[in-house]
């Protein structure tokens, strides 16, 4: 279950957990990385971000829109999203939430050669 575990010596609203999903992390910063909970309800009316970013499905399950590209998603899986690209979650249950890292410089890291694949 999301939410606040029993309050605790430094609990508070900056400490989210998700109980049973084995994850206990502070929503925190730190240079140019932000971690936060994400627990859309109704619509995900995300926009484009200037910062690359990671997804780790802590409950729930749905679909992700990544570009072009549309794929099934839930508990456990990690989702990429370079800087720039429109993206959103869909058709998620009641009680989906993920955790999304983002980081990076603004406009997203270079991708090297060996990103492009073979040539």
């Amino acid at each position: 279950m999301f939410g606040r575990k029993t309050p605790r010596p430094g609990a508070g609203p900056d400490r989210p957990t998700c109980a049973g999903a084995g994850l206990r992390l502070r929503r925190t910063s730190h240079g140019s990385m932000l971690v936060a909970l994400y627990a859309p309800r109704g619509k995900d009316a995300q926009t484009p971000h200037t910062q690359d970013e990671l997804y780790l499905v802590a409950r729930g399950s749905g679909w992700f829109v990544n570009g072009d590209a549309r794929h099934p998603c839930g508990v456990g899986d990690v989702l990429f999203v370079p800087a720039g690209v429109v993206h959103r979650f869909e058709q998620f249950t009641d009680n989906f939430a993920v955790w999304v890292v983002f980081y990076g410089p603004e406009g997203g890291e270079s991708r090297s050669p060996a990103d492009a694949g073979p040539a």
